[in-house]
């Protein structure tokens, strides 16, 4: 199998092409960055292509399934605007060009709570895309919408002290949908989901996450 990848840089998307490399039903791994990185294996092509010019590459989006893994804060990318082009409009444009080259299969990563209606705009955003991909008629789209992540080495102070709170939160049985989980374990399901012979669309919410990444 061919996967092609992006977000590859970021907490999951690391994750999941390590444990890509490790399985042995993908042969290929294409991954698309916006900076050169280095990987050791031959199974990696690594194509450093300028998102805003889709056209400049999509030819090149072509396998058996594409892994969405791409996003921002709005702190790094200094606006709401500027975070939708990433969040939303990078992602979009992919799965179009992917799915308009074949590709039958779609991982994406959006997050809890993503609903295209609701006032706040990181969970309008997740939502408009999710409503958008699966409009694509993708053979097989599953969205993945994991809770607060626990990222290896993390030094975001307010990230480590949310997972505090909810961990113990999640200690008398309260906020149990936003339960911390690995980012490997949402790479673990990204992997196993689109190896599955499941047809249609399907949205994995919380700790179903969980169970289908062991």
């Amino acid at each position: 199998m061919k996967a092609l990848v992006i977000g590859a840089t970021g907490a999951i998307g690391k994750d999941l092409v390590e444990q890509l490399l490790q399985d042995d039903d993908f042969t290929r791994i294409d991954i698309f960055v916006r900076r050169e990185v280095s990987y050791s294996s031959a199974k990696i092509a690594v194509h450093v292509v300028d998102f805003d010019h889709p056209e400049q590459w999509a030819g090149l989006l072509s396998g058996d399934v594409l892994f969405s893994c791409l996003g921002t804060t709005i702190r790094a990318a200094g606006s709401q605007e500027a975070q939708w082009k990433v969040d939303y409009t990078y992602q979009y444009n992919t799965a179009l060009a992917a799915r308009k080259n074949g590709v039958l299969t779609y991982v994406l990563v959006s997050s809890v709570g993503a609903n295209a209606k609701s006032k706040i705009f990181y969970s309008k955003m997740k939502g408009a895309l999710e409503d958008a991909v699966q409009a694509l008629g993708f053979d097989s789209c599953f969205i993945l919408q994991p809770p607060s992540l626990i990222r290896k080495g993390s030094d975001r102070l307010g990230e480590k002290l949310g997972v505090v709170i909810l961990k113990a939160l999640n200690g008398i049985g309260l906020m149990r949908a936003y339960t911390p989980m690995p980012t490997e374990s949402v790479a673990a399901a990204m992997l196993r989901l689109a190896k599955c012979s499941r047809k249609g669309c399907e949205t994995v919410v919380s700790q179903d996450i969980l169970s289908c990444g062991r």
